[in-house]
């Protein structure tokens, strides 16, 4: 029996070894073996059972000698002794032994100069099917002499013993940098392996002068070569608005920016599913199709049609998906510089503009924030919106420290003339409660004057909170939206909520110890 050489990893005697399986054969597997199910279009569905979403709290990095000072130490990139990871890595090993196991080899990152081979070991075919999905597919000629620079090996039937191992759950996600593995036990969640590999190439591009991006990109049909980075958190509308038909999709959530530009690290797409519609999101829905693994999404027992309203289960329903199920998808991801570079945010406050050009010191203080807000609470007195901040807009996913994914930015944005920009996609003419959500037609028009330059060329004037430019007019969009302060009716609410919001942003940034000044001073000044 072909193992593969899995024996490496102290995995021994495995009952069968199956490597890079077709997708119809992985599907007819976790049928047989698997609780799962297919539904009406022929996508395979199955449950994750108590992790329905990613688990940072059981997420740790092997404290090694040889990395311990290059790794940005804290509640994202949290230690464990290397001990520990050894005797956590022989119970995984010890526990796939004897068992039919799936392997996949492919590779992270479209662009060949900064791509590195992943073998993903699996307990479940349905795990091995989505890692096909969400990896690049190797072509035939690859495999003969393929040899994995970083390997994930996933047995979420292992549930650990939290106290005697000295983790925080049944549950853990490590990782060992000098080992160049990725250990995952408990969680049957498929994101934790999407998001490792992620993990470990943000580890490893900045080391090549390669800014690794949790955003979405895409890039004009018409051979002009002009491309445009999408950053955002969870309701900004980076989905929707990256997904243009006019456009092509050069990836959904992970880049790299390299010397001859962006590149997808990913081959697939992995998208969410609740309100999905054949309407809002049609490449989407159509890309729910065979070779497509579903989590957690509810579907009638009788049809098998889904019904992607409900939230039994979870509300982080998902998809994934080959990245060629999308209609104007671009093959190989890669595409070349970016002209525009556009950070997404849901303001609450209601007091960020509908859109701001921003200096290279701006953008790297935003894109260090990574700033959205959440509605207002309902815990009694609770009134004002709730700041969420995440650094770089992906911080669970950033070993090193920001300063290094902010200077990175700083240096690509100067050399290549990129145009950034910060759009409000949230309130207007008052906080959450009091205004109404920014009109989705006016910001599609701030976005297509954006990309294809019509922005960089207008007037604009500097509001006093933030220091932002504003522009005076913007094709498509009525003028009088674009000053926020003039469309509120209660003007010192809006300067209380400013100011308040301003403050907000410093507090968070102070943070931020290794910072440049000039970044720091880039941002409010309350």
């Amino acid at each position: 029996m072909e193992t593969y050489g899995i024996e490496k990893y102290g995995i021994m005697n495995p009952k069968s070894v199956s490597r890079n399986l077709s997708p119809a054969v992985l599907v007819e597997t976790a049928l047989k073996t698997e609780p799962a199910r297919l539904t009406d279009k022929g996508a395979l569905l199955i449950e994750t059972g108590k992790y329905t979403g990613r688990s940072p709290k059981d997420r740790f990095i092997a404290d090694e000698p040889e990395i311990t000072n290059e790794i940005n130490w804290g509640a994202e990139n949290k230690k464990i002794a290397p001990e520990t990871f050894e005797r956590i890595y022989g119970k995984v090993a010890a526990y796939l032994s004897n068992r039919d196991l799936y392997v996949f080899d492919g590779f992270a990152g479209a662009d060949h100069k900064f791509r590195i081979a992943v073998r993903v070991i699996n307990e479940f075919a349905s795990q091995n099917l989505f890692m096909h999905d969400m990896l690049i597919r190797p072509e035939e000629k690859e495999l003969k002499n393929y040899k994995e620079d970083f390997t994930v090996i996933c047995a979420p039937g292992l549930k650990l013993d939290a106290a005697k191992e000295g983790i925080n759950s049944e549950a853990a996600i490590l990782v060992s940098f000098t080992k160049k593995l990725v250990l995952i036990a408990g969680s049957k969640y498929c994101g934790e392996m999407k998001k490792s590999v992620f993990s470990v190439m943000n580890y490893l591009l900045p080391k090549k002068g390669v800014l690794g991006m949790h955003c979405s990109a895409n890039m004009a049909q018409d051979g002009s070569g002009n491309t445009a980075l999408f950053f955002g958190l969870s309701g900004t509308g980076k989905t929707t608005l990256s997904a243009d038909p006019n456009r092509g999709l050069i990836g959904d959530d992970e880049h790299g920016w390299g010397d001859d530009g962006i590149f997808n690290i990913e081959g697939g797409c992995y998208a969410k599913c609740i309100d999905l519609s054949a309407e809002k999101e049609p490449e989407i829905f159509g890309a729910i199709r065979h070779g497509a693994v579903m989590e957690n999404v509810i579907v009638n027992s009788d049809t098998r049609v889904p019904d992607f309203t409900d939230k039994t289960l979870t509300e982080n329903t998902r998809v994934a998906y080959p990245i060629d199920f999308i209609p104007n998808a671009v093959i190989p991801g890669v595409g070349g510089h970016p002209n525009t570079v556009i950070f997404l945010t849901a303001d609450a406050y209601g007091v960020l503009p509908p859109v701001s050009k921003l200096t290279n010191e701006q953008a790297m203080y935003y894109f260090v924030s990574g700033y959205t807000s959440k509605v207002a609470g309902t815990e009694r007195g609770i009134t004002d919106p709730v700041c969420t901040f995440s650094t770089c807009f992906g911080s669970p996913f950033l070993p090193l420290d920001s300063s290094v994914y902010a200077e990175l930015l700083g240096e690509k944005i100067k050399k290549h003339g990129s145009n950034v920009y910060l759009i409000n996609t949230g309130w207007t003419g008052g906080a959450y409660g009091v205004g109404k959500r920014m009109s989705l037609p006016a910001t599609r028009a701030i976005v297509t004057a954006a990309l294809n330059g019509e922005l960089a060329k207008v007037e604009y004037e500097t509001e006093p909170f933030f220091g932002l430019a504003v522009p005076k007019t913007c094709p498509g969009v009525d003028s009088g939206i674009l000053n926020p302060k003039s469309v509120w009716k209660d003007k010192k609410e809006y300067d209380r909520l400013a100011k308040k919001l301003a403050g907000e942003f410093v507090q968070n940034f102070k943070k931020y110890t290794h910072m440049p000044a000039n970044i720091v001073n880039a941002g409010p000044k309350a």
